[in-house]
Parts: C-alpha cells; sequence; structure tokens
C-alpha cells in the first residue's frame, strides 16, 4: 500500500521570530519512504535539522516578518495491516526495565501520575497485568472521554480530562497513558498521520493524531484509546513524554496559526493499471 501525506500550514508573525518545527515523518519510517520527503517554506528560508534526545527529526529556521508558509509532502509504502496487536505480552517488573525506559514511568508536564495513582489503582488494580490492564485502560478512557474539537484546550492535563471526561485525541492519550505508567507500564505519548484508511471517512478529518506507545515483552506497542480498534496507514512522526515533547511547531515569539490543513489518503491505481 502507498500512502500520500503532506500538509499546508500557515502562519503570521508581526516580527521576524524563530521557531522550531517537528513535522517531518519519524527517522524509523525512512526506509518506507518512496523516493524524498519535502518540507519547503513560503518565502524561501533556510531550515536547519537536528535530532532530538527523543530521536525526533526536528527542524530550526527564522521566520520572516510577516509569517511564514509550510509544505510538506511524501508517499509513504505501508504493509497495509492494522496495528500489531499480542494479547500474550507481559509487564515487566520495573527492576528489570532498562535504564533509558524510567522516565516513561515519571510524572510529565500533561501527566500528572501524582494525582492519578489511587485513581488508577481502584480502576485497574484487579485487570490481569500485561496486554489485559492496557487494554482495560483504553476501554475506560473511549468510554469515559468524549471527543470533540471544542473541547481542545493546550493547557489541559490528564487529571483535567479524567475530570471534565472531555477531549480530542491528544487527551485520549494524555490520560491512558498516564494511567498505564501509574500501574508501572512504560508509556510514550506519540504523533503523526492518521489518515480514515480501512474504516468509514471522518466526516471531520483530521489527519494528523495522537496516540501512546507501551513497553510490553521487551518491544513497544501501539494503542490509541479514542478510536480503541487496530487502525491501518499509521505513520509516526514523533514520540516523547507528552504531547509538549512533539509540538508540531514552537515558536519563540508571537505567531497566529491561520491556515491548518492536511492529508494521508492511500494512493488508489487507476482501473486497468499495472
Amino acid at each position: 500500500m502507498l500512502i500520500k501525506v503532506g500538509f499546508e500550514i500557515v502562519y503570521s508573525a508581526p516580527a521576524a521570530t524563530p521557531m522550531v518545527i517537528m513535522l517531518s515523518i519519524h527517522p524509523s519510517r525512512f526506509p518506507d519512504i518512496v523516493g524524498t520527503e519535502t518540507i519547503t517554506t513560503e518565502p524561501n528560508v533556510p531550515i536547519k535539522f537536528y535530532n532530538d534526545s527523543f530521536g525526533n527529526l526536528c527542524g530550526r529556521l527564522v521566520a520572516p516578518a510577516g509569517g511564514v508558509t509550510f509544505h510538506g509532502s511524501a508517499i509513504v509504502r505501508d504493509s497495509g495491516k492494522p496495528d500489531e496487536t499480542d494479547p500474550a505480552a507481559q509487564q515487566l517488573p520495573i527492576e528489570e526495565l532498562p535504564d533509558e525506559l524510567l522516565l516513561y514511568l515519571m510524572p510529565s508536564r500533561y501527566c500528572e501520575t501524582d494525582k492519578l495513582t489511587d485513581i488508577a489503582w481502584s480502576l485497574f488494580g484487579s485487570a490481569p497485568a500485561g496486554w489485559a490492564r492496557v487494554q482495560a485502560i483504553c476501554d475506560f478512557v473511549h468510554r469515559h472521554v468524549t471527543f470533540g474539537y471544542e473541547h481542545a484546550h493546550a493547557m489541559k492535563s490528564a487529571h483535567d480530562v479524567y475530570q471534565q471526561r472531555a477531549g480530542v485525541c491528544r487527551d485520549f492519550a494524555h490520560l491512558a497513558l498516564t494511567f498505564c505508567r501509574c500501574m508501572g507500564i512504560p508509556a510514550r505519548y506519540c504523533t503523526g498521520y492518521l489518515g480514515d484508511i480501512g474504516v468509514p471517512p471522518d466526516p471531520a478529518p483530521m489527519d494528523f493524531s495522537g496516540w501512546f506507545e507501551v513497553y510490553l515483552s521487551g518491544r513497544w506497542y501501539t494503542f490509541d484509546a479514542r478510536h480503541n480498534i487496530p487502525r491501518i496507514g499509521r505513520i509516526l512522526m514523533a514520540t516523547g513524554r507528552d504531547a509538549a515533547d512533539v509540538a508540531l511547531s514552537t515558536s519563540f515569539g508571537r505567531m497566529i496559526l491561520t491556515k491548518f490543513q492536511v492529508v494521508s489518503d492511500e494512493i488508489v491505481a487507476a482501473r486497468g493499471a499495472a
């Protein structure tokens, strides 16, 4: 399966403004890119790329006075298979986890384990450890939280989501992964493309999405508390402790988002084509 992904994002700015962008496909998916991923700006300004401490590909630039438009485009080869599942995957004892995974048990900007630990154990303490416990967490969050773009708020934390019972995809992920950390399961936030492939079209599509991964049986597995079913065509862009680590753009000055358009569609060969 081939998937065409891309975006057009426009910012206005009253003055020249330094920025960091995280709009590239994750290095783990580089072998799947057909040709080259392109990220360009209008007006044309140089972008210096680097890898952050989580291994994500980031770009540095100075947006000129007046603003900047970002265009991105790539074709990605995908297996066409849904997210992998393994109900036998086991939770590892904390003392056996690699050192580098311990930060994914800690509280972070949007994931207050200290506020949710007692709640997590009261809800999921009786669930079997491992895959079944993570699935129980996803089932609860999927039922507990109502999705709606009108519920989006940049400052909303996992505890806020639990109390308010409403949010967007990142809020579902924050609450679920915080519960996982509370239960001793390493969990990290993910962002990337997720088009309506293999599912009915969403009447209000947004092909950038947030989900999370948990570490079981020595590897990372994908979970998505918002959709709560394995999905096809998920293309990772970045991972981190929470959404603060994987912001699509960070500006060091005043900027206003004026356009945000994303595409993630399967490329279907014309009838009769090879």
